[in-house]
């Protein structure tokens, strides 16, 4: 699809179901939990059902069938299609009632004065929808996508296998060559390609004018490194989902690879030696948000920003903080977990008990400490957001000749 080439809206009637309006989500993993979904309803009183799918196909839905959902659970990275497809529609702040508490993350990019504003589709240049209906940083009245869950990711690696048992520090071990056959990435473009250049930048294969928007010959570089890579037997495997990375590690496969928190909790419940990764180098951040279907009107219209505003009420952002997401009202939240919980989740500091995912089992032991400090810190240490750059449709087309032949060797 042409990210570029804007598709005329069409009007679509409300869904109701038995008297109760029906809200459909479209999303992924990342937040379509069950826990949630039940708990939306009973607080909403509406039917809510979740479309849940990898990213890729998400994007394309999102995008190609806006007919087909209500709500948009995604990511700001992915605004450039759906935005400029005209899938979805403004946001009126006027109607979000906790908008002044959302914090400066989305709204200006950073979370102190020292902050790393890091490179690539940093959310607060998409956030505001502009006059001339472009988004920009310039605040109106009207938003993209309404700011939920985000974190910053890097990479796993097994604690058992590494020689000094000291922590890795640096984007470069994910390219060294001593795991040959034992790594892995994940199979995105807008997100496994950052993971890739970061390291690669690191390791003092490559550098980047800037990472967050790479020019095709850069793009051809570092895609020449890691088809070469490929071809040498280096890669274990591309995953999609969380649940596959973890599986990657539990059976034995991978020894280090780019890991979602969602992951490292599977991981963690199962006793597994698995480390994330605090590169000095940086993060690789992302934030995901709501977006409305540009078919809602009327009553639909307004159940969709009653579950946008429940969304950022505080018991939702007490769930993701258990898979090791953040919220962009953490206040909010704080009311809603332990002091324990909060402790370990967003200040950084040792588990002073067990503490429990979101379906209520073990997700982090007593004593465990969580990489990379408070939220505050890691906040402050992006190297670059998940993006989709402007030669985006020369990167997939790359990506997905190396990933399509790296499937064939494995």
């Amino acid at each position: 699809m042409n990210k570029h080439s804007p598709k005329p809206a069409t009007a679509a009637p409300a869904v109701h179901t038995a008297g109760r309006p029906k809200l459909r989500v479209l999303g992924t993993a990342i937040s379509l939990l069950e826990e949630l979904r039940v708990k939306a309803e009973a607080d909403l009183g509406i039917e809510v059902s979740f479309d849940n799918n990898d990213f890729i196909v998400t994007q394309h839905k999102a995008a190609q069938e806006p007919d087909s959902y209500d709500i948009y659970d995604q990511c700001f990275h992915n605004l450039d299609i759906v935005w400029y497809w005209r899938a979805i529609q403004p946001i009126e702040i006027s109607r979000i009632a906790l908008w002044d508490e959302i914090n400066d993350l989305t709204k200006t990019g950073q979370i102190g004065p020292s902050a790393r504003m890091g490179q690539g589709d940093v959310p607060a240049r998409k956030l505001y929808v502009q006059p001339s209906f472009a988004l920009g940083d310039t605040p109106t009245g009207r938003i993209s996508m309404l700011p939920t869950t985000h974190n910053f990711d890097s990479f796993a690696y097994r604690r058992d296998v590494v020689d000094d048992l000291q922590p890795m520090t640096s984007w470069a071990a994910l390219l060294d060559e001593r795991w040959s056959g034992r790594a892995a990435l994940v199979d995105e473009p807008a997100i496994g390609i950052f993971d890739a250049a970061l390291a690669a930048q690191a390791a003092g294969l490559m550098s980047f004018g800037n990472v967050g928007n790479m020019t095709v010959a850069e793009i051809d570089q570092l895609m020449d490194i890691l088809e070469a890579r490929r071809k040498a037997g280096f890669f274990r495997s591309f995953w999609r989902t969380a649940e596959d990375a973890a599986r990657l590690m539990i059976d034995g496969e991978t020894d280090i690879q780019s890991m979602w928190s969602t992951g490292i909790g599977i991981l963690n419940s199962q006793g597994f030696p698995v480390e994330q990764a605090a590169p000095a180098e940086g993060y690789r951040a992302w934030h995901g948000g709501l977006c409305l279907s540009r078919r809602l009107g009327g009553r639909m219209l307004d159940v969709a920003y009653e579950y946008l505003n429940w969304w950022i009420s505080g018991w939702p952002g007490a769930v993701v903080a258990r898979q090791g997401y953040y919220i962009s009202t953490p206040e909010r939240s704080r009311r809603y977990m332990s002091a324990a919980e909060w402790d370990y989740w967003y200040e950084g500091l040792p588990a002073r008990e067990d503490l429990p995912g979101p379906d209520g089992t073990v997700r982090v032991k007593r004593g465990a400490v969580r990489s990379g400090g408070s939220y505050w810190q890691r906040a402050n240490g992006i190297a670059v957001w998940n993006t989709t750059m402007d030669e985006h449709n020369y990167l997939v087309r790359r990506w997905m000749q190396l990933v399509g032949r790296a499937e064939k060797d494995i």
